[in-house]
């Protein structure tokens, strides 16, 4: 997978790239960055990129040219993306999804954003929630993450990624690990058991439950069996 981000500061994005997991894929080959300064497709020598809005206003938008030029000098995109709190919202299966691609080119403004034109010139507008940030750059790099994951050979373990939260459209079941007791809170006898069958309904249980108590509107779309539901009826009882 190749990831193209057009920015105002790939300063900020690049050392994020080049740590933890990300880093280590990128030297291994399976994944790479490109990324771009909007600055550099300005087309004046002040390289500025941004002008007041028409109709008055606070703040500065980024101009559609601008963002027309640095478009056009990407070579064959799957996807051209603008980070946007109007965008559709980052799902887990819009991520499996993009993560099928090979190139996707992320576009990444400041300020009041951009020219409501560049709109026409991308595939995809993405919200990676209801909020505003100062810029794009780290919801370009929230879908990264989220993507890059997805790529074999990326988390060392194909499997650890199977039971995520939203993958089975459920949250995901909690994890623990040493110290056995800590400020009286125990690990479930469950989970000392040796009996793998136990700890695969416990799990899915306490999946269904976290989903239940934290965000019951996942129920709704998620993949139940009779029995998730029999159990899901037994607890909403007990709530």
């Amino acid at each position: 997978m190749n990831y193209t981000v057009l920015t105002l500061f790939p300063h900020l994005i690049r050392p994020w790239t080049e740590e933890a997991l990300l880093g280590r894929a990128a030297k291994a080959g399976l994944i790479s960055f490109d990324l771009r300064d909007l600055r550099d497709y300005s087309g004046n020598r002040h390289r500025r990129v941004d002008d007041t809005p028409y109709g008055g206003g606070a703040g500065m938008v980024i101009r559609v040219d601008v963002a027309a030029r640095a478009l056009a000098d990407i070579r064959e995109p799957d996807e051209t993306i603008l980070l946007t709190p109007a965008g559709e919202p980052l799902t887990q299966p819009l991520v499996e999804q993009l993560a099928t691609k090979s190139h996707l080119c992320l576009l990444s403004g400041r300020y009041e954003g951009f020219d409501a034109r560049t709109e026409a010139l991308v595939t995809r507008e993405v919200s990676v929630g209801d909020f505003v940030m100062m810029g794009g750059e780290v919801a370009a790099l929230a879908l990264i993450e989220a993507t890059a994951r997805l790529l074999p050979g990326v988390l060392g373990d194909a499997e650890s990624h199977a039971q995520d939260s939203f993958t089975t459209g459920l949250l995901d079941y909690p994890e623990y690990t040493r110290p056995l007791e800590f400020d009286g809170l125990q690990v479930p006898d469950t989970l000392l058991s040796g009996h793998h069958a136990n700890v695969t309904l416990w799990r899915r249980e306490q999946a269904l439950l976290r989903t239940l108590k934290r965000r019951p509107e996942l129920l709704d779309k998620a993949a139940l069996t009779e029995q998730d539901v029999r159990f899901l009826e037994q607890k909403k009882a007990a709530l």
